[in-house]
């Protein structure tokens, strides 16, 4: 059975700029699809040093992860994103912030947050603006699913966050429905987050009147 994706892989042609950053960053800060392979792979040696581990779903072009990062040099933040020209443009971004403690990854985030992350292991989670996948018939490819839901309760350490945003009033709400009964969280909608820069995203949901929920859940 074909597997469901919470993502669809996009075109992966680089502007100039983009192939720039890649050549120039790409071998320090992207970790190899196969590394994750290797019986020896584990992030204190990815980043070579022990801190604490946060996870951004879905970084996009990194407009949130580099400022982000930026503002926590004692965190180390892996950010898993499969669309090859955003991975590109995010290597930009932190040469310009100086945000060395991020780590790229292109593997699918349900299989990288079960099989790279022990349980307990996480400080926080980011999941900004994910695909809303808005027809029907696609809402089996959201991401927050109440499996998906235990998963990161396990994974996170207790007190950990997970920080969500999104600008789809409807999925707002299935988000709600679907954290609030996870017996491992504890949270729901809260004043937006002042340290997430707007990004692209954020922007054209306003410019689209959408309104931009945000919700902070708790492990407990």
């Amino acid at each position: 059975m074909r597997e469901v994706l919470s993502y669809s892989r996009r075109g992966g042609r680089f502007t100039p700029s983009q192939q720039e950053s890649w050549d120039a960053h790409h071998l320090d800060w992207v970790v190899p699809d196969q590394a994750v392979d290797e019986p020896s792979f584990g992030w204190t040696e990815v980043f070579g040093r022990e801190a604490p581990l946060v996870v951004e779903i879905g970084s996009g072009v990194g407009e949130a992860t580099a400022v982000l990062a930026a503002q926590r040099p004692a965190y180390d933040v892996v950010a898993l994103e499969v669309w090859r020209p955003g991975v590109a443009h995010t290597l930009g971004l932190l040469a310009e912030e100086r945000a060395e403690n991020v780590r790229l990854l292109s593997v699918d985030a349900v299989w990288g947050l079960e099989h790279l992350f022990a349980p307990g292991q996480v400080e926080e989670i980011w999941t900004f603006f994910p695909d809303p996948w808005p027809k029907q018939r696609h809402h089996k490819r959201r991401l927050v699913t109440p499996e998906f839901a235990a998963l990161a309760g396990s994974r996170l350490r207790t007190g950990g966050v997970w920080r969500l945003a999104t600008d789809w009033a409807e999925y707002a709400g299935r988000m709600r429905a679907v954290l609030d009964p996870e017996p491992s969280l504890v949270g729901g909608p809260v004043e937006r987050w002042a340290d997430r820069p707007v990004t692209k995203f954020e922007r054209k949901g306003l410019a689209a009147d959408r309104t931009i929920a945000d919700l902070t859940y708790r492990k407990v």
